[in-house]
């Protein structure tokens, strides 16, 4: 007697989630805090500056992780590869396409400034111009560092020193090192690599806590920042200020836009997915603080781990396309401000040099101004002391320069993960459209790729 088949039950539609209210996403209330951070420190100075020590805070608390998740992910990356041979290829690509990033993004602002002129017509005496305080320390710096230091930088001194300064490219060195290694032992290795999986997903949770902080980082870091500096210093130098904001929406619409174009991938479907890192970033000026958040989110468009691990923190050392923007903007501008005459040749001399001060100071407080002053006393032709001229709106730059940075290094990911034929374009303009990502490994990390964390349960 033939088995009776049990009645097919009717498939259920797939339910689309429902979206969250606005006022239980990260992002809402991050931008609802630069507001309030914004008219906190226009309104009552004294009290914006009071509350300085609240966006330092966050932005501390995020460095605090960032040493120990850039190790994690780099070492769990390397371990679970099936060659080594691959890690070798990854980080090849990662750092030619880098290199073609700088060189473009350098381009973009030298051709920005000789067409905008923006330093035309301010004829400041060079010999005026006296250097004090953070500028003079910067500018010493600057003078001291040979173009070659990053490569004798890379290797630290120390192992946990390179954790405790928070050196990113010295704990990439050593994170590479000890990866290999791992995987190089075998068998014996394997536990270690099922411990710093899970290791990595309990500091993962750790950042999840401290990202529902965020509101609070910005308007502490907003409200210090217009509180201090005031919005007269954006209108004094607003014509620079235009120009490189220009420049550096420019070259992400449009230069960066054009490479995932040719990925079937839209630039502006992207921006919306990592909005809440880019809110981050325009609250605390600082593209670090979002790094482990958008290492997280592009595991969620379905990019193998190795490839995030090695690309983003590397990006951070050597693609960082805003401050490249930046530093051909602001050493032409000085030229055009002291009426130091710059023929074409002499321009891209400096754009030479400047492929090279541009690497390997990421994570550096005032690593734009330090290699500035690296770039104009190596060359010699325009006054380094020129800088003070930009040192007042470099609070204001530099939130342009992380916001540029962190959408070079997103996309520079993507591409590098295309050229390994391990991008699953499909899958990736899913998760774009509906914000839902699709990470794959284990379902806690896949849990804390969240694209919009809740800032309270019910």
């Amino acid at each position: 007697m033939a088995a009776t088949a049990p009645p097919s039950t009717p498939a259920t539609p797939t339910e689309t989630p429902r979206p969250r209210p606005w006022y239980r996403q990260l992002y809402s209330w991050v931008l609802i805090a630069i507001v309030a951070g914004i008219l906190t420190g226009w309104l009552r100075p004294s009290v914006g500056i009071a509350l300085e020590p609240v966006g330092t805070t966050f932005v501390s608390a995020i460095k605090m992780l960032i040493t120990p998740i850039v190790f994690l992910t780099i070492v769990a990356g390397i371990g679970g590869v099936d060659s080594l041979r691959r890690v070798g290829r990854v980080g090849l690509k990662s750092l030619v396409y880098f290199q073609a990033g700088t060189l473009v993004a350098l381009a973009v602002g030298l051709t920005a400034v000789n067409l905008f002129q923006p330093g035309s017509g301010v004829h400041a005496h060079p010999g005026a111009l006296h250097l004090s305080g953070d500028a003079a320390q910067y500018v010493k710096s600057g003078e001291n560092q040979s173009w070659w230091h990053f490569l004798t930088d890379i290797v630290p001194s120390s192992a946990i020193g390179a954790f405790a300064e928070g050196n990113i490219l010295q704990v990439i060195f050593f994170a590479v090192l000890f990866g290999v290694a791992l995987k190089a032992v075998g068998p014996v290795g394997e536990p270690l690599v099922d411990g710093i999986n899970r290791l990595s997903t309990v500091v993962f949770k750790i950042l999840h806590y401290i990202m529902l902080a965020a509101p609070v980082g910005a308007f502490g870091a907003m409200a210090f920042t217009i509180g201090k500096y005031g919005v007269s210093t954006l209108t004094s130098l607003g014509r620079l200020i235009a120009v490189f904001y220009g420049t550096s929406l420019f070259f992400v619409v449009v230069v960066l836009g054009g490479v995932l174009a040719l990925l079937r991938i839209s630039v502006f479907r992207l921006l919306r997915y990592l909005r809440e890192e880019f809110l981050v970033v325009l609250g605390t000026s600082s593209s670090e603080s979002v790094l482990p958040r958008a290492m997280v989110k592009l595991e969620g468009l379905g990019v193998r781990r190795d490839i995030v691990g090695l690309t983003v923190p590397t990006g951070y050392s050597f693609n960082l396309d805003g401050s490249s923007i930046y530093l051909s903007l602001a050493a032409v501008y000085i030229a055009q401000a002291t009426d130091t005459p710059l023929t074409i040749g002499q321009q891209l001399g400096l754009l030479a040099v400047m492929i090279l001060t541009s690497k390997g100071s990421g994570g550096v407080t005032g690593a734009g101004f330090i290699a500035l002053a690296a770039t104009l006393s190596s060359v010699g032709t325009v006054p380094a002391a020129g800088i003070m001229l930009v040192f007042g709106i470099d609070k204001f730059m530099s939130e342009c320069r992380a916001l540029t940075n962190l959408a070079g290094n997103s996309v520079a990911t993507l591409v590098v993960a295309r050229w390994e034929r391990a991008l699953d374009t499909e899958r990736v303009n899913r998760v774009l459209r509906t914000g839902i990502p699709e990470p794959d490994g284990e379902p806690d990390r896949a849990a804390q790729a969240d694209a919009t964390p809740v800032l309270a349960k019910s």
